[in-house]
């Protein structure tokens, strides 16, 4: 399990990386375009080039952040249970995470073959939009592979506690 575990979390790595590339092609297009805009020369379709690599940034570090568990998380109440049962709601919380994410990417999927074939465009570039809805559901799917695994981790430590040196993705 240990070795799944860390090929997933190279793989939201990568795709972490693609996220980090995504808001620093976002900086240079917001700070090129207001320095060009004093010069009157504004490039055409900054807001849409920032908007789509807004939804590549977002969803590309979905997984990462999974991993390194910087979701907020309210836990008061299952912090008082035994660790076994705290395991489990763990279990059962990254399961049906993994789930949904699951039917979200393949809905994303369904929605960029529906762009493609009616041939959807940005307004101002005239640009595919499919793409990155396509980008989109790569990034649900990470999420979901990271919260399968992490979700398999958890029941591990349930019907197994003697596995102590064992910890979720990292």
């Amino acid at each position: 399990m240990n070795r799944i575990e860390r090929q997933v979390g190279r793989l939201a790595s990568f795709f972490n990386g693609i996220a980090t590339a995504a808001v620093v092609g976002m900086m240079v297009l917001t700070c090129l375009d207001v320095l060009l805009r004093l010069l009157r020369y504004p490039i055409p379709g900054t807001y849409e080039i920032v908007g789509l690599l807004g939804a590549v940034f977002v969803s590309f570090s979905l997984a990462r952040t999974s991993v390194d568990q910087g979701h907020i998380a309210v836990d008061f109440l299952v912090q008082r249970f035994p660790k076994r049962l705290q395991h489990a709601v763990e279990g059962i919380n990254t399961g049906i995470c993994a789930l949904l994410f699951t039917v979200v990417c393949g809905q994303c999927v369904i929605y960029a073959r529906d762009l493609k074939a009616s041939g959807e465009v940005s307004m101002t570039l005239q640009m595919p939009i499919h793409p990155f809805v396509f980008g989109i559901a790569a990034g649900c799917a990470m999420l979901s592979i990271v919260l399968y695994a992490s979700s398999v981790s958890w029941w591990v430590k349930v019907f197994n506690p003697v596995v102590k040196k064992t910890t979720p993705i990292r």
